[in-house]
């Protein structure tokens, strides 16, 4: 969807003088607001395909802006950028309606990836909730329990460390996307340290292992050279 529409909000004007080029040169068209409020306008006026979200904002926040959107049954996918890269505050974005986040300062190209791996997760039917709103996650033979921190394959329950755990929600929560171990260490451990990153080769052996995934790959697969990316469609369980 490289001619698809995306809203930029930010109230910096640096960032979106500087991403609306650049996204423009990408294939997208852009419409730009400052402010909460005018996002949601904009929004109304001219539906976008995809909304590009700054948290911190003045006045309404972008956190408001997503809550209003999905209580009014209006599941356009949003992208939060924030400036705290806790895992806290990560999970705070997917369960408040987010379809994915990024911390700044980040690259342009970054932002371009995520924006493709969101609508090509999105298709070309209606927007549904996102991931990060349900309470359990589906994956062929594969139900993630969030609240419970469960996870079974065809019923059965499947024992996994806490990290483990962890990595796996987050893969799920982003399907036929690709991850460095750096961004996962980031995402997950919620620190940098590269020369740390065989923690997450170690956890992804031991969920392979867990759920048999380790002979003939069907969930979670090897980008040699990059990282790993979850490669099942997902979905929600919730009733």
């Amino acid at each position: 969807m490289e001619s698809a529409h995306i809203l930029l909000v930010d109230d910096e004007r640096g960032i979106t003088d500087y991403l609306a080029p650049i996204l423009e040169r990408t294939g997208y068209s852009v419409t730009v607001a400052c402010d909460g409020q005018t996002a949601l306008r904009k929004v109304d006026e001219l539906p976008p395909d995809l909304i590009v979200l700054d948290v911190l904002m003045p006045g309404m926040d972008g956190r408001e802006v997503c809550r209003q959107l999905r209580a009014g049954g209006n599941w356009t996918p949003v992208i939060m950028l924030t400036q705290v890269s806790t895992t806290t505050d990560k999970v705070l974005s997917l369960e408040e309606g987010a379809d994915d986040y990024l911390c700044k300062p980040f690259e342009p190209q970054e932002l371009i990836a995520r924006i493709r791996a969101v609508l090509r997760r999105k298709g070309s039917g209606k927007p549904g909730k996102p991931l990060g709103m349900a309470g359990e996650l589906r994956s062929g033979d594969l139900v993630f329990d969030r609240k419970a921190r469960r996870l079974e394959k065809n019923g059965q329950v499947i024992e996994l460390t806490p990290k483990a755990v962890a990595l796996l929600e987050y893969l799920m929560l982003h399907p036929d996307q690709v991850f460095s171990r750096e961004q996962l260490m980031d995402a997950v451990w919620g620190w940098m340290q590269p020369v740390a990153s065989r923690a997450v080769d170690v956890r992804i052996a031991e969920i392979r292992h867990a759920i048999g995934d380790d002979e003939q790959t069907a969930y979670i697969e090897t980008m040699t050279g990059i990282g790993y990316r979850f490669m099942a469609p997902v979905e929600s369980a919730d009733e």
